[in-house]
């Protein structure tokens, strides 16, 4: 072998090496971002005790939305592990107001909101896809898609397909829960009130694309709800 070819040869390992040495890297960085997402989010259910493996369910219906949307195996995986992030704002939210049993008035109502933007302040300045998914999450897991929703306002595409994601996961689970404010409905119920309305939740509040796909897929989250019950909903 010339000397020539030898050097290229020894250039093209060592190339090689660092570029899979930089892969290393970034997939510890990402393992240790996860972590701290996973700190945090267990540190934001100890104020909603109520809601025990809501947030676990909810990684798991966005999942199967992001599949039937086509999305790529890491880009399910991405948005699983970022969900979980969507109220990470309410730690900063008083308990009192979290665990309130009657109806929120204006003021309160104002507090409670901003959990969105105090999550997405929580989790903004990070190059990591994880991070910025979970920050744009936390901030539009409110939104609607007809526009009446928190804190900004945003009508369609305008939403992140995240937030969009999320957001329907969010609702279907909040509706089977059992709260302090509300008992809690069945499957066929929670399907009735989101794919017709009940006057607080309305189709138009869905992307009517995610609304289709979870007409279609509904049976999937209602595993996912008996698989991951709550004890308290026991």
């Amino acid at each position: 072998m010339s000397e020539a070819r030898r050097l290229n040869r020894a250039a093209t390992i060592d190339i090689g090496f660092a570029l899979e040495l930089e892969r290393r890297r970034s997939m510890e960085l990402e393992e240790a971002y996860y972590d701290t997402i996973l700190r945090l989010t267990r540190a934001s259910a100890y104020k909603d005790r109520e809601t025990g493996a809501h947030i676990q369910r909810v990684s798991h219906y966005a999942r199967v939305l992001a599949r039937h949307l086509g999305w790529s195996d890491d880009d399910q995986e991405l948005v699983f592990r970022a969900a979980p992030m969507h109220d990470v704002g309410k730690i900063a939210i008083p308990d009192d107001l979290i665990r309130k049993a009657g109806s929120l008035d204006r003021g309160d109502r104002k507090v409670m909101e901003s959990h969105t933007l105090i999550g997405a302040s929580l989790l903004e300045g990070s190059n990591s896809r994880l991070l910025d998914m979970a920050r744009e999450i936390a901030l539009t897991h409110h939104e609607h898609w007809d526009g009446s929703g928190y804190p900004h306002k945003l009508t369609g595409e305008q939403i992140p397909i995240s937030g969009r994601i999320v957001m329907l996961s969010d609702n279907y689970d909040a509706l089977r829960s059992r709260r302090p404010y509300k008992r809690a409905f069945d499957h066929e119920a929670t399907c009735r009130i989101m794919l017709d309305g009940d006057g607080r939740t309305l189709p138009s509040h869905f992307d009517p694309r995610l609304l289709e796909i979870f007409r279609a897929a509904h049976h999937e989250f209602d595993g996912i709800f008996e698989q991951f019950k709550d004890e308290s909903q026991l």
